[in-house]
C-alpha cells in the first residue's frame, strides 16, 4: 500500500501469521502508527483468506447475529471475527427476513434412476458379465420405462464397485488336469533358485497383424480378475502370421527362432533341438533340465530319440499348463512392443522384422 501526502511514503509491514498488524510512516526516521479505514479492511480481508471459501457453521452464524443483535456495527463483527462484511450482511437480512440464517442446502439435479433400477442394472450386468453400457441401458429402459446414458450406467456400477475389464484367457481344465497341475506344482513349490537356474523354460507362440485376442469387456469387481465368471476358455487362433520359438534360463536366453510353417517333428529336432537347445546342453553339463509342454510335435519318437542320444534331461509338465510357464511373459511382452510400433507392420516380412528387433 502507499500513501503519498507531502512526499511521505506509507509501508504495511505483512508478519509470519498472514495478518497485518502496524502500518508505519517513514518521516525523517520518525515511525508513526497508521490506522485508517483502509488498513483495517486490509486487515480483514487477509486475516482468514479462505473464510469467504468455506461454509459457516450453525455455531459461527449464532455468533454473528449476536453480536449485531447486542449492537456491535457489521464492520466491527467482520474484523473481529474475521469474515467478509458481504457475507455479515446476507445474514443479517436473512434473519431479519424469516429469522433463520442456516445454510439451505440445494438438492441440486435429480437423481435419474431409483436404487431399484441401480440394483437391476447390477443384476443384468452380474447375469450377463459380457453385456454392454449400450444394451444395459436399453434393457433399463424396456423393462421400467427410464432412459439413462451409457455415463450413467458406468457410474451406477462402478458405485457397488463393478467396472469394465477385459476377461482373463484360460485353456478348457478338466478334473484331471487340475489334479495333475496342483501335484507337480506342490513337488516344485520348495525347489531353490539354484535349481531353477538350471531349467530351460521353452514354447512356441503365433503373432499375426490382425489381432488374435477378440476381447470384450466384462463387468466384474476389483479382485475377482481370476473368478470362474469372469475368464474365457480358448486355447487356438487363426489368421496368417509368423510362428516363434524361444527359450528362457535365468541369466540367459536362445535367439528368436521365427518361421512360416508349423511346428513339426523334424523341424523341432533339426533346428530347435539341435541348433539351440544341444548347445546349452553342453554348456550346463548334466544338471541341465529342458521344459516343453506336451505337444505333439514336443512328444514325437524322433524326437525323444535325439533327447536320449543328446543326454538331455526333460522336465515332466502337465498337461494344458501354459499359465505355468513364465516364458509366456516374454510372448506378452513382445506382443505389447509389436503392438506399440509406429508405424506398425503390415506385411509379413515387417511382422518378421519387427519381432527379431525387438
Amino acid at each position: 500500500m502507499q500513501i503519498t501526502e507531502n512526499h511521505q511514503m506509507a509501508r504495511i509491514v505483512r508478519h509470519n501469521d498472514e495478518s497485518v498488524r502496524e502500518g508505519y510512516i517513514r518521516n525523517g526516521g520518525k515511525e508513526v502508527k497508521l490506522f485508517t479505514s483502509a488498513l483495517k479492511a486490509f486487515q480483514c480481508n487477509n486475516r482468514i483468506v479462505m473464510a469467504q471459501r468455506k461454509h459457516l457453521d450453525d455455531f459461527l452464524r449464532g455468533r454473528i447475529i449476536g453480536r449485531l443483535e447486542c449492537g456491535h456495527t457489521q464492520l466491527e463483527v467482520s474484523e473481529e471475527l474475521g469474515i467478509a462484511q458481504s457475507v455479515i450482511s446476507r445474514f443479517w437480512q436473512r434473519f431479519q427476513d424469516d429469522g433463520n440464517v442456516s445454510r439451505c442446502y440445494s438438492t441440486g439435479r435429480p437423481r435419474v434412476t431409483t436404487p431399484n433400477e441401480d440394483r437391476y442394472l447390477a443384476v443384468t450386468a452380474k447375469r450377463n458379465r459380457r453385456s454392454t453400457a449400450p444394451y444395459l441401458s436399453r434393457q433399463l429402459s424396456s423393462a421400467t420405462g427410464t432412459t439413462v446414458s451409457r455415463q450413467t450406467v458406468y457410474r451406477r456400477l462402478g458405485h457397488i464397485g463393478l467396472y469394465a475389464r477385459r476377461p482373463v484367457r484360460c485353456v478348457p481344465l478338466t478334473a484331471t488336469h487340475c489334479r495333475l497341475r496342483l501335484a507337480w506344482s506342490r513337488e516344485h513349490a520348495l525347489w531353490t533358485s539354484q535349481q531353477w537356474s538350471c531349467v530351460m523354460f521353452s514354447d512356441e507362440s503365433k503373432f499375426s497383424l490382425q489381432s488374435d485376442s477378440r476381447r470384450t469387456f466384462i463387468w466384474r469387481a476389483s479382485g475377482t480378475r481370476y473368478h470362474q465368471e469372469n475368464t474365457i476358455e480358448r486355447h487356438r487362433y487363426g489368421g496368417a502370421g509368423w510362428l516363434v520359438w524361444g527359450g528362457i534360463i535365468l541369466g540367459s536366453r536362445t535367439d528368436l527362432h521365427v518361421q512360416s510353417v508349423k511346428m513339426i517333428g523334424h523341424i523341432y529336432r533339426d533346428v530347435i533341438l539341435e541348433q539351440h537347445v544341444r548347445l546349452f546342453r553342453g554348456a550346463m553339463g548334466a544338471e541341465f533340465l529342458f521344459m516343453d509342454d506336451n505337444a505333439r510335435p514336443h512328444r514325437a519318437n524322433i524326437v525323444d530319440e535325439c533327447l536320449q542320444s543328446e543326454d538331455i534331461t526333460r522336465m515332466d509338465w502337465p498337461a494344458y499348463s501354459p499359465d505355468l510357464n513364465p516364458i509366456e511373459h516374454v510372448w506378452d511382452m513382445l506382443g505389447r512392443r509389436i503392438a506399440a510400433r509406429q508405424p506398425p507392420p503390415t506385411c509379413l516380412p515387417e511382422l518378421r522384422r519387427a519381432l527379431l528387433d525387438e
